[in-house]
């Protein structure tokens, strides 16, 4: 359970020109929930400390949760942001996958003797993991982002700006409960980034851009006290123009443009990373350019003001946002965006905080994968097509018949919790539509306000005879965690650069991880024919091919994790030491110079375990 509630403040601007307030727009699908959520507040959970990288003055953040309750546990610490830029879900349609590539065994002869060739991406044995899915109901999504878009104006400062980045599919609703949100006159622009690369479809024209929507806190009235930060940002003079004497400026502000032609709100300069040997690529799907958060970042924040990125995936946000001179806080749901960003960082010789958000939620990877999983662990949960999508599935049973099961959407904060307002829901809106045989229905959970509460409010309600049973999704996925298997052992070692002591790995093993290999050789196998044969994917008997990444503390045989030693094997079998690149081979040993305490070792799919040494 949340510890508390902390309020949505400062409310939305009600009695909007033209189109009133949203929320009556979509009175008839759910508003009433998202008003009751509102009002509610956002739910405070524990946050737990889980690394500190470099002292950490600034007090930047690397955070593993939900955008709504990393806001709570923002605006409870008195955190206010001066800069927000957010690339959430587009609502596109689109499922988001990984590659995962199986690593070189160190122990192989072979691979060690290729040291000075780079094996061909193509070459390199891969199977993909989905990560998220951008599949939302319009309702859904819109109440959703006007939840999150609520609390993440909570934590913004008097000064700050937000910067929105969306698509075609969504961006237009959006843009409207913006204007509710912050207010139509609190609206600086709407950038269209143009860009290049991708097919061509056959019956309609590429789509080639994005939509930013940028709001300010500031409204820029003569009564508002507070403005929002700008700094003009130039486009450099053409050769052809300063040839041509252009650079003189018509214009009470022409003293401002020496430095170049100051940017509009159409950037077509700004690169989209496209290229698999971008130096930026870190194989994260949805990975924006550091140029254009650089420009953002540079145009609506100074230094030493803090940026914050609820929807952080590869981490493009925090990295430039250090670069710049300015702090970061990184928040998202998904683990491997938390490791990308957290290695990212490392490489830069950034400072921060690792912190999860202590929901009590068991996720494995992200949201999608635990969703997907739940399904193939629930008892008897079967597709049921007369059922209404509001309902996961449904179990036969003997004596009731048909027994559909609600099963809350880990994607969505709200329905996260079972509260009134959801079994307000349940029992008027989504029991009514069941056919008049359905005797009962089970509703699992993974919070719960008050069960006895809930259990009170279900009674109470004389609307329905059709029995109601609640279930703890959590013990579900609690049962079915393995952890993974290593051996290893420790030696003094006289290593004038790496120093006096080496762990190395004998064996390692990873059911989540083989699991998923021998469903993608499965497939394989099902779709090889005598132009594509079937290759299968194998791992040798010690598994050193699983892993990415181990980690050695030497400072604390518990608790916060303190990374004095750290290796990370790259796709091609190259070792990044520390947060720096080489060209050598892992060699199945993790070296540091105290005496090691524990050791955590990362595999390839973002599991990672620790060991007492």
């Amino acid at each position: 359970m949340p510890i508390k509630y902390v309020p949505f403040i400062p409310e939305p601007v009600e009695g909007q020109a033209v189109l009133g307030n949203f929320n009556r727009i979509l009175k008839y699908k759910g508003a009433d929930d998202v008003s009751m959520t509102i009002q509610r507040g956002m739910p405070l959970y524990e946050m737990e400390k889980q690394e500190t990288v470099g002292e950490n003055a600034d007090g930047n953040m690397v955070i593993r949760g939900e955008c709504v309750s990393a806001c709570a546990y923002l605006k409870e610490q008195g955190i206010q942001v001066d800069l927000v830029y957010i690339d959430p879900p587009f609502a596109s349609g689109a499922d988001y996958a990984k590659k995962v590539y199986i690593r070189r065994n160190p122990k192989v002869a072979e691979a060690i003797a290729q040291a000075e060739q780079e094996l061909d991406i193509d070459e390199l044995k891969a199977f993909e993991e989905k990560m998220y899915g951008d599949v939302w109901d319009k309702e859904k999504y819109l109440n959703w982002i006007y939840e999150n878009l609520m609390a993440i104006k909570s934590v913004m400062s008097e000064t700050a700006s937000i910067y929105v980045h969306l698509d075609w599919h969504i961006g237009h609703y959006v843009k409207i409960l913006m204007d509710e949100i912050f207010g139509e006159n609190r609206f600086r622009n709407e950038v269209i980034w143009c860009y290049s690369g991708g097919g061509i479809p056959k019956h309609e024209m590429p789509h080639k851009h994005d939509t930013i929507f940028w709001y300010s806190m500031g409204s820029g009235d003569e009564e508002w006290n507070d403005q929002w930060v700008f700094n003009t940002e130039y486009r450099a003079y053409s050769e052809g123009t300063i040839q041509r004497g252009r650079t003189q400026v018509k214009g009470e502000n022409a003293e401002l443009r020496e430095e170049g032609t100051p940017i509009n709100d159409w950037w077509t300069d700004v690169p989209k990373i496209t290229s698999p040997t971008d130096p930026e690529k870190l194989d994260y799907s949805t990975q924006k350019s550091e140029a254009l958060l650089s420009r953002i970042i540079k145009m609506c924040s100074n230094a030493g003001m803090l940026v914050a990125d609820f929807f952080g995936g590869s981490g493009v946000t925090a990295a430039v946002a250090n670069k710049l001179g300015r702090k970061f806080i990184h928040c998202d749901i998904g683990l491997n965006s938390i490791q990308t960003t957290r290695d990212r960082l490392v490489a830069d010789g950034a400072e921060f905080d690792v912190l999860e958000i202590k929901d009590g939620v068991q996720l494995y990877r992200n949201p999608v994968q635990t969703m997907d999983k739940i399904k193939s662990l629930i008892p008897g949960l079967k597709n049921e097509d007369s059922l209404d999508s509001f309902w996961e599935g449904a179990i036969s049973d003997s004596k009731l018949g048909t027994v559909p099961v609600y099963v809350p959407n880990l994607m969505d904060s709200a329905s996260k919790l079972l509260d009134k307002v959801t079994m307000n829901r349940i029992i008027h809106q989504a029991i009514p539509d069941l056919d008049s045989n359905i005797k009962k229905v089970i509703v699992y959970y993974i919070d719960i306000t008050n069960e006895a509460e809930i259990q009170k409010f279900i009674k109470d309600d004389d609307s329905t005879n059709i029995e109601i049973e609640l279930r703890d999704l959590k013990t579900i996925l609690d049962d079915v965690i393995i952890g993974d298997y290593a051996e290893f052992h420790t030696e003094e070692t006289h290593d004038d650069l790496f120093g006096g002591y080496a762990v190395t790995i004998d064996k390692f093993i990873s059911d989540r991880v083989l699991s998923k290999i021998a469903e993608f050789n499965e497939k394989a196998f099902l779709n090889s024919s005598a132009k594509k044969p079937y290759k299968p994917i194998e791992i040798s008997e010690d598994g050193l091919e699983l892993i990415e990444f181990l980690s050695i503390d030497c400072t604390a045989a518990e608790g916060e994790w303190h990374s004095d030693s750290e290796i990370k094997i790259d796709k091609n079998g190259f070792v990044v030491v520390n947060g720096n690149k080489t060209k050598v081979f892992w060699d199945g040993k993790i070296r540091c110079e105290q005496k090691p305490l524990r050791l955590k070792i990362r595999n390839i799919c973002g599991d990672e375990t620790v060991w007492a040494l």
